[in-house]
């Protein structure tokens, strides 16, 4: 049994919620559903819940002050949004999960399917510190967030985005390829992974299976779509119609 605590101070959405649960993750049990912050603080701290469904906008203390009250954080959040577009950011940028009102069943399953894999693998030190991570990441000036935390099957890790080389899709997974000549394996598609560098624009899509860091190019090989050449010596095919975007940015 996963207990499971729904807390939102909108009824019809926490009533929504609800339902879209029972209806399509029958691995949780919903213990509890709260319409006030306060309610749902004092449950997770009583009945400790292995995962939390959490509204971002709420009066009086919102989701993020919720979670700095919480003593105990071994519990694992899926956060629940339909505003902000900065805190969304810093979710994904701690590599914590959300859904956008209205909520759609496939991202539920897929959010919910993500936890128990997760689950099974992680220490309750994993969410304590990947929620401090979004707290001091919500607290830092937008133009200074340089890292970004990448889940894999272990938990998370920090990365620095410049030390990424390139990202490689493998299905539901990503490779990102570091200076270090390290390559880490991410639990997101290449399309989620994109999505964290929204405020990079030398991260360059090149080809359905590469994001690339335009700062790591060392040469580039025309050719139907061509091919670049990484700073690591790693040849990537070029879209042919990526291949004059790419172009018009290695020549300025």
């Amino acid at each position: 049994m996963i207990k499971t605590i729904l807390i939102d101070d909108e009824d019809n959405s926490l009533s929504n919620l609800e339902i879209l649960v029972q209806l399509y993750c029958p691995t949780l049990t919903i213990i509890g559903k709260y319409s006030q912050s306060s309610q749902g603080l004092a449950a997770i701290e009583n009945e400790a819940p292995d995962l939390v469904f959490l509204d971002i906008e709420m009066p009086h203390m919102n989701g993020f002050e919720l979670l700095e009250k919480a003593k105990a954080r071994s519990f694992s959040v899926i956060f629940t949004t339909a505003f902000d577009k900065y805190a969304v950011k810093a979710i994904r940028y701690s590599a914590l999960d959300f859904l956008v009102k209205p909520i759609d069943p496939t991202e539920l399953m897929k959010a919910v399917d993500r936890f128990q894999l997760l689950h099974a693998k992680t220490s309750p030190s994993f969410n304590q510190e990947q929620f401090q991570f979004l707290l001091d990441t919500l607290s830092a000036k937008e133009h200074t967030l340089k890292k970004i935390a990448i889940a894999n099957l272990e938990g998370f890790r920090l990365v620095h985005v410049d030390d990424i080389i390139y990202c490689e899709a493998d299905d539901n997974y990503t490779h990102l390829i570091l200076k270090n000549r390290h390559k880490l394996t991410a639990s997101r598609t290449l399309k989620d992974i994109q999505s964290l560098f929204t405020e990079y624009p030398y991260f360059f899509r090149i080809h359905h299976s590469y994001l690339i860091n335009l700062h790591e190019v060392i040469q580039y090989n025309r050719g139907e779509g061509g091919h670049v050449v990484m700073s690591n010596g790693s040849e990537l095919a070029v879209s042919r119609n990526k291949k004059d975007s790419l172009i018009k940015y290695l020549m300025k």
